[in-house]
């Protein structure tokens, strides 16, 4: 009688120590915000972003973790890689302020650099500040009353970034919402600001939503700064997101070599296309460390 009922003994306890493991798996949170090219939250192109992507393979080998995605804005984000959660943001730039409280993954995918981005009808604001095509963002700031509409605590990288603390408060317009580029772009289509810093391929997509013509605007390189930066993956700095980050970096070689490329090239200008996969093949070549 009690050698009929093992094999149900056995079953029960199987699957009773499967709930209990399965149980135990802590809950990765993934912060990610409305960012074209990378997240798209809405309209034709929804789920179609790089980041949208990348997510679901990186889920898929993680295993370990139960994982949760969360949208939030970029200051909500940040606010939670401060605290205790077991968080990770797909979309970071490095800077030495976050990384007092992010562990930082080897850099994932190499995008073009923010810029300046101005009306057509506006362009001749800028002439006196150019430099070939590159605008010299600091003078253009401190000797005119021009404002420049940014995203509050978003990072444009550790070059722009450095430019923009040496100008005062009044030169900035900051916007803090969950759309805050488009936000600004259509201030400035109402001609409440005339410069908006932001990354062409992101702008370009938001234009185009908001029935736009691309022709009606111009971007420009910010003088002094890389062509491309590099995005990271940043998890909470605890024993947890150390332990996710050392598991991601086993990741991203293979993809970042043969998949995110890709991913990304098929949002930017035509013409920039096959330039930009040229120049990604050499990005994370041995012994040549990209620039954060």
């Amino acid at each position: 009688m009690r050698i009929r009922h093992l094999p149900l003994l056995l079953c029960l306890l199987l699957t009773a120590l499967a709930a209990q493991s399965a149980e135990a798996r802590e809950r990765l949170l993934w912060l990610v915000r409305d960012l074209p090219p990378f997240t798209i939250f809405e309209g034709p192109a929804k789920g179609q972003g790089v980041i949208d992507q990348l997510l679901p393979m990186l889920i898929a080998q993680m295993p370990e973790y139960d994982h949760q995605i969360v949208r939030v804005n970029r200051a909500r984000g940040l606010q939670m890689l401060q605290e205790a959660s077991f968080t990770c943001d797909p979309t970071l730039l490095w800077t030495p302020e976050r990384a007092r409280y992010v562990h930082f993954s080897q850099p994932s995918l190499g995008v073009l650099s923010s810029g300046l981005v101005v009306r057509k009808h506006d362009q001749a604001l800028l002439e006196p500040y150019l430099d070939g095509q590159q605008v010299d963002l600091q003078r253009l700031l401190a000797q005119t009353q021009l404002k420049l509409g940014i995203v509050a605590e978003r990072s444009y990288s550790v070059q722009v970034d450095d430019v923009l603390k040496q100008l005062p408060d009044s030169a900035f317009s900051r916007h803090y919402g969950n759309d805050a580029t488009a936000s600004l772009l259509q201030m400035q289509q109402l001609g409440r600001l005339q410069l908006v810093l932001g990354y062409w391929p992101e702008v370009r997509y938001l234009i185009q939503q908001q029935n736009g013509s691309l022709d009606d605007y111009r971007f420009y390189p910010i003088r002094g700064v890389n062509r491309y930066q590099f995005l990271h993956v940043g998890c909470s700095d605890t024993a947890l997101g150390r332990e996710a980050i050392a598991h991601i970096d086993q990741l991203l070689p293979m993809l970042r070599r043969d998949t995110l490329p890709g991913l990304y090239a098929r949002w930017l200008d035509p013409e920039l296309q096959e330039d930009y996969l040229g120049q990604a093949r050499h990005f994370f070549e041995q012994g040549e460390a990209p620039a954060r």
